[in-house]
């Protein structure tokens, strides 16, 4: 069904606002001193070399050889303070290889993070992701400690909209149920009904059983949706800063270069994207797709660490890589996460009365049947 309308902050006389935690780190402060743990030794060593062996055989079609020894030692202090630490590292399918696949205990897309996130016996979370992520899994774990390696890791959609744009959208358009993509901060989720993901987002509108949805922030993703139900909806402005640049244009011509390509995108591209691609589907879909279809090349349409992740673990694969990074996920790196474990910093804390309104939203959407 077409589109019934979009809205933004201009929309409601109010301005785009930065993430709430966009801030500078600060110093090391004397109470993060006092919890600290010993600083371990860097250096790459016989032992660090055996000791990590078996994790750079995961790696080593994505990583070099000269890169590696640059890596194992922080590798190998990060896998020993989170068993000291009773840590857990969650790592979203857009961290880089060596985080991913060498560091992280979970690893998935957003709504297998939320779901495993529920799980986690650890006293301490790392999210190796951005900051709504984190918001999520606190949100999800009130009395555990969830850490994010630095918490400048933002969003553009998450940073699109907030709890007020919410409640001015349901004055708006009373009694319209509200979808929140999980791609949002912890007071956007405390106003809506439900949250979902890229994964499940039709299942999620067509569940609340209403003729229109609003459904926020992502309008490609709003548009998707809207081509895969008859449910009417009215989307949101926002859109992911890497999906939006991907072109139709780019796609046709990886297609002029090699007729046998397979093209894959991920929903919060464009329309025109979609339109080119042979699947379209969340990460995870995404990475079953080609796991099950096994393509001789293959161009992944989303964030391109993700595609050297699956270089990893299928290495006959050739991955055509359209290099989009997102910048605030790159911020996470393995110097940060071993900063994390040590100072137990930087902490996430969510208001608890918003804490617990996002998150019926959340497990609304975790509980909802298949």
């Amino acid at each position: 069904m077409p589109i019934a309308g979009i809205y933004g902050p201009d929309d409601f006389g109010n301005p785009v606002h930065g993430h709430p935690a966009a801030q500078t780190r600060n110093r090391v402060s004397a109470v993060e001193r006092a919890r600290a743990l010993p600083m371990p030794s860097l250096e790459w060593t016989p032992e660090v070399e055996r000791a990590t062996a078996h994790l750079y055989e995961r790696v080593k079609n994505v990583i070099s050889p000269v890169e590696w020894p640059f890596m194992a030692p922080y590798i190998k202090a990060i896998n020993e303070l989170k068993k000291t630490r009773d840590a857990v590292i969650l790592a979203h399918n857009y961290q880089t290889p060596e985080i991913f696949h060498c560091v992280a205990d979970i690893g998935g897309d957003s709504l297998q993070l939320a779901i495993e996130a529920t799980k986690v016996k650890s006293d301490i979370i790392v999210q190796c992701g951005v900051h709504f992520m984190a918001e999520t899994s606190k949100i999800l774990n009130p009395h555990k400690t969830v850490l994010i390696p630095d918490s400048r890791a933002g969003c553009s959609l998450a940073s699109s909209i907030t709890g007020a744009d919410v409640r001015l959208l349901r004055e708006r358009f009373p009694g319209v149920p509200v979808v929140a993509y999980v791609n949002t901060s912890a007071d956007v989720k405390a106003e809506v009904d439900i949250c979902c993901t890229s994964s499940n987002a039709v299942q999620v509108v067509e569940s609340l059983n209403a003729p229109t949805v609003i459904f926020l922030p992502d309008q490609y993703l709003a548009k998707y949706v809207a081509s895969q139900t008859d449910v009417k909806i009215i989307a949101w402005k926002g859109a992911c800063e890497v999906h939006e640049r991907f072109t139709g244009d780019e796609l046709r011509a990886y297609r002029d270069a090699d007729p046998s390509v397979q093209i894959i995108a991920h929903p919060e591209c464009p329309p025109d994207v979609l339109a080119e691609a042979d699947f379209t589907g969340s990460t995870a879909h995404m990475i079953n797709w080609v796991r099950n279809k096994h393509p001789k090349r293959v161009v992944m349409i989303t964030e391109c660490s993700m595609a050297d992740n699956v270089q990893a673990e299928l290495p006959d694969v050739e991955m055509v890589r359209p290099c989009n990074l997102c910048p605030h996920m790159k911020r996470i790196t393995l110097p940060k996460i071993l900063d994390s474990l040590i100072y137990l910093r930087e902490e996430v804390t969510v208001d608890p009365m918003i804490a617990e309104k996002a998150r019926r939203s959340v497990e609304r959407m975790i509980n909802l049947k298949n």
